[in-house]
């Protein structure tokens, strides 16, 4: 099964974070994995993209440091990097997420 890479948190970028987080499936999976407090298949959080998309997606949130994705067997798991995103950011993540939360209140009233 293939070995992904993944920076360390010293090579995190803030331009590439929020630039990862700019689209909004990606903001989506996000969001949803944020909930969640376990690891997930990549394939479980339903997406309105084809799966070759999702995989780019997926790529840009891993190289950015958002997510990390392991295998363990034939199926690979994904997880926020939430601790290492907050040290390396000290509330920048948290506050992404709030707005997005606080968006979505406002936009369905």
């Amino acid at each position: 099964m293939k070995q992904y890479q993944h920076p360390t948190a010293d090579q995190f970028s803030l331009t590439c974070v929020l630039h990862a987080l700019s689209d909004p499936v990606r903001l989506n999976y996000v969001q949803c994995l944020a909930t969640l407090t376990c690891e997930q298949p990549c394939g479980a959080i339903a997406t309105p993209v084809a799966k070759s998309t999702m995989s780019h997606h997926l790529r840009v949130l891993r190289e950015a440091g958002i997510i990390r994705i392991r295998t363990e067997g034939t199926h690979s798991l994904t997880s926020l990097r939430w601790d290492e995103l907050e040290a390396r950011f000290p509330g920048v993540f948290t506050s992404v997420l709030k707005a997005v939360d606080k968006n979505v209140l406002v936009e369905e009233e």
